[in-house]
């Protein structure tokens, strides 16, 4: 039960929670704090003192509104609501003071900063500053520090606000980043100089309020100023992080994580944030034939010839890759089955059941995973398959849920009860209450028995179950249908023609005719007899829904590069020239016929509540489970294609193999 008081702010009296801040009471009543050093998302240091503010009636000094709660405020003589003010004169003398404090030792780097244009300091100090210094004394220097291949460091710029040593401890669940020394002498640093050892350590980029921590790849490139700003959805795991596209001209510069509370908070993983150089590289920009054993560069209307020629009348295939937005599916569903053929998304072979949503996606949201007192992993490494739901994960652990563990251990950053390594800790486990949340990662169900893991871990919870996925256009895929009963091998079983539509993470065995639509020269392509060039996420419009379910839409940032096309324009050319033309035009009348078939897709940004249909528990093997992800950051072809992300990739496992000094 909430404890609301009442309290006057400039003049205007607003009632609050008694456990709220002065700074978020502040903010309820519309009136802007400056601040640097206080996050919603991060304990509170109250060691800026940039947000200031007068206490009436209080001790004849400012108080630190980020520290302070409204319950603590003492009432008038006559019990009048306390009064707060922010913009007296004491209030504006102590913000100058401070500001001038903070650019003491604050360098003159402003138009080599690559913070510059974006940088709460220069806005605080514009706002809040005055315009000449009295400090005459030598500056103090600071050496940079060195935290890896993403994070460049200019520690002479910092102002100790500590915003990244309190994420990367709380949030990111690192113990290498504090402070050391005092006064003058008190700097920032990594304890023995270790790099960080985190997937999500580029969030401290956007944390710093100042240009001390950058990002390395991104250095010296674009000014905010420069750039076109588009809002899109990450597709590097199953989670659906909200980003930010900044492009220059036709390049892609960088991904920027955008708040969403329900599913990525204002967080995202450092594939999802550095991955854009795999966007240039590697790219198919035309289409393709092979002939006598090698490919030659083809035009579009021969290579479309082609692929007709090759699958009319023949047994088709059709496979839709972890990428593939929820159009592209369903285009390519209707063109397959229009001919006869058979489709399918699951080529992980993962056990989805086909139409039960409870199944392929669950019944809980990323938010329930806040509310839950017990939740049971099974099979799922979070920390490699979606690092930004782990961090939600040891949120929900420091608030004093119990996380339990089925699989072989890893470190997930926060302490884990391990119930067993395989099927036999899942069979023994007691059925569950409906507080326990319990959540099914792939690698248990890639297996054989998957079908079998998936009915008995079903059947023991209470209700509250989530399927965790990692590829980005799988549920989405399963919400239209793209399936076959008996799975991958009964879809290509037979196959004459086989269309596979940016499917990268299988073989597909001789003798088929290969048509491959995608967007990388990855392992589709080698495969491939025809291949069509496509458009990546950043370069065209598209649904996707998230591991919860949720949809969520894609905006197109930049243009796909030389003659690649869309996804579902390709499937729309060569539907004509099989003399099937599918009866859409554009993307909106396409989403128009989605949307006709499955009416929850229209729905965006809602998470659709499925009912509970749970399968029946059969007899599993014996084995233990393994995980789906190996390699967090080579997981698709965009990511195979980053030189970034290979030296990342390295690097953790040399980190991982690294011997220990004899002690």
């Amino acid at each position: 039960m909430s404890d609301l008081r009442k309290v006057v702010i400039d003049g205007n009296e607003v009632e609050v929670d008694g456990a709220m801040t002065l700074i978020q009471a502040c903010e309820e009543a519309g009136v802007e704090i400056p601040r640097f050093c206080y996050h919603e998302r991060l304990s509170i240091a109250g060691n800026c003192r940039m947000c200031l503010v007068e206490v009436v009636g209080g001790p004849p000094k400012p108080a630190a509104s980020c520290a302070m709660q409204v319950k603590d405020l003492r009432p008038g003589p006559d019990g009048q609501p306390p009064v707060v003010k922010t913009n007296s004169p004491m209030v504006k003398k102590a913000r100058e003071g401070v500001m001038e404090f903070l650019l003491i030792n604050h360098p003159l780097d402003c138009p080599i900063c690559d913070q510059g244009g974006e940088c709460d300091l220069q806005d605080q100090a514009m706002a809040y500053g005055v315009d000449f210094s009295r400090f005459r004394e030598p500056k103090r220097a600071t050496d940079d520090l060195d935290l890896g291949p993403l994070v460049e460091t200019h520690m002479t710029r910092c102002i100790s606000c500590t915003r990244c040593v309190r994420f990367t401890t709380e949030v990111a669940g690192i113990h290498q980043m504090g402070q050391t020394g005092r006064g003058e002498d008190a700097e920032i640093t990594s304890y023995l100089g270790e790099t960080l050892d985190s997937n999500l350590q580029g969030n401290i980029i956007d944390l710093c309020p100042v240009g001390a921590l950058v990002s390395k790849p991104y250095a010296f490139t674009a000014r905010p100023w420069e750039l076109t700003k588009t809002e899109s959805i990450d597709v590097m795991d199953g989670l659906g992080s909200n980003i930010r596209v900044d492009t220059k001209g036709r390049e892609v510069m960088r991904f920027l994580p955008r708040n969403h509370d329900g599913v990525n908070e204002e967080w995202i993983s450092d594939k999802t944030r550095f991955v854009w150089d795999g966007l240039r590289r590697q790219r198919l920009d035309t289409a393709y034939i092979r002939e006598n054993g090698k490919l030659r560069k083809a035009d579009w209307s021969e290579a479309l010839t082609a692929a007709a020629d090759a699958m009319k009348g023949k047994k088709i295939a059709g496979l839709v890759g972890d990428l593939a937005p929820t159009e592209a599916a369903f285009a390519l569903k209707a063109l397959i089955e229009g001919q006869g053929g058979a489709v399918e998304c699951r080529t992980d072979n993962a056990a989805l059941p086909v139409g039960n949503r409870s199944g392929y996606v669950g019944t809980a949201s990323i938010e329930d995973i806040d509310r839950a007192e017990k939740i049971i992993l099974i099979g799922t490494n979070l920390k490699m398959e979606s690092p930004v739901l782990n961090a939600r994960l040891r949120q929900a652990w420091s608030r004093g849920a119990n996380i339990a563990r089925i699989g072989t251990p890893v470190d997930l950053t926060y302490p884990v009860e391990d119930l067993g390594a395989g099927r036999e800790a899942l069979a023994n486990l007691d059925a569950l209450d409906g507080n326990t949340l319990v959540i099914v990662g792939m690698g248990a169900l890639t297996e054989a028995d998957g079908e079998a893991v998936l009915g008995t871990a079903m059947s023991k919870s209470g209700g509250q179950f989530m399927v965790l996925h990692t590829a980005a256009g799988r549920v989405g895929a399963m919400d239209v249908g793209a399936t076959t009963d008996g799975g991958l091998k009964a879809a290509v079983e037979g196959a004459d023609v086989i269309y596979n539509m940016g499917a990268d993470e299988l073989d597909i065995d001789a003798g088929a005719f290969v048509i491959y639509q995608g967007s990388h020269g990855d392992r589709g392509a080698h495969r491939a007899d025809i291949i069509l060039p496509a458009a990546a996420y950043t370069e065209e419009n598209g649904l996707f829904v998230n591991t919860e379910g949720r949809p969520q839409l894609a905006q197109r940032a930049s243009f796909a590069p030389g003659e690649a096309k869309e996804n579902w324009a390709i499937l729309r050319a060569l539907s004509a020239e099989l003399g099937a033309t599918l009866p859409y035009d554009s993307l909106s009348a396409l989403r128009t016929a989605m949307i006709a078939a499955h009416p929850h897709l229209g729905a965006v940004d809602v998470v659709a509540a499925n009912d509970w249909a749970p399968l029946k528990a059969k007899k599993m093997g014996k084995a233990n489970f393994r995980y789906a992800v190996s390699d967090f950051y080579l997981t698709n072809p965009i990511a195979r294609a980053s030189q970034l992300m290979a030296e990342l990739s390295a690097n953790a496992k040399e980190r991982a193999t690294a011997a220990l000094a004899a002690e």
